[in-house]
């Protein structure tokens, strides 16, 4: 960084592809080290063994969660099956406690209020015992 006329004025990075026709590079073929030296997040540009062993570690890592995630996949299935924890259920929808349908399946002959709304009582018609055969 330079200071010109009490401005702090950055310097510009530039990366230049040795052939850049082979390979077309774009922000996820680009590392990480050289992304952070080029966004000036770091002072020296990074060196081919840091690289490399940035990326080895980053490998060791993926398959550690991998593992962990599998043992504990292991242990919950362990927990259902003694017992230990119920398993999840599904629920199913059927609307929004807000809604003036909520909960009903069918109409009713006394009135309801859900939240700021008012439903009046639905009309049935007397049941078909009362009709001649």
């Amino acid at each position: 960084m330079k200071a010109h006329g009490g401005q702090t004025i950055r310097s510009k990075r530039i990366v230049e592809a040795v052939n850049p026709k082979e390979i077309e590079y774009d922000l996820e073929n680009i590392p990480s080290e050289w992304e952070a030296w080029m966004r000036g997040r770091r002072k020296n540009p990074p060196t081919i063994e840091e690289i490399l062993q940035n990326e080895e570690y980053r490998k060791v890592i993926k398959i550690r969660a991998h593992e962990v995630q599998q043992k504990e996949e292991i242990r919950k299935e362990k927990e259902y099956e003694e017992g230990l924890v119920a398993q999840p259920i599904q629920t199913q929808v059927k609307g929004h406690a807000s809604a003036t349908y909520f909960g009903k399946d069918k109409l009713s002959p006394e009135p309801t209020s859900t939240a700021n709304t008012f439903q009046p009582g639905g009309w049935l018609p007397p049941g078909n015992s009362s009709k001649k055969k």
